[in-house]
């Protein structure tokens, strides 16, 4: 059986408690992002291929709110709501990663 869904996007959506020392997702727009995300991917008919999933601290909190495509391994950060229908249009209807949120495998985690 193939699976449900060609693509996941995972967003992460963790909040640390408020003074902790490192920033979190869920408190610069995680959960917004996800939120348009879901309503691009319904307005772009998309739902039955494609899925946005709210997942936990994906470890890169400096560099968030961070998103995740799976399988490609495509890894976004820096992500704003105004971001979403950019995301959509060009990675997920052309195949076109944004390159200007894409965060390089192997370059360090700015603190």
């Amino acid at each position: 059986m193939p699976p449900p869904y060609e693509l996941h996007l995972f967003v992460c959506t963790n909040r640390r408690p408020e003074g902790a020392p490192k920033p979190s997702c869920g408190h610069r727009g995680g959960e917004e992002i996800r939120a348009a995300l879901k309503k691009a991917v319904a307005k772009h008919g998309l739902r039955a291929r494609i899925r946005a999933n709210a997942a936990g601290c994906l470890d890169v909190c400096e560099e968030g709110p961070a998103i995740v495509v799976y399988p490609q391994g495509v890894w976004y950060v820096g992500v704003r709501p105004e971001d979403v229908d950019e995301i959509v249009e060009s990675h997920l209807l052309r195949g076109e990663p944004v390159a200007r949120l894409v965060r390089r495998v192997g370059m360090p985690v700015v603190e």
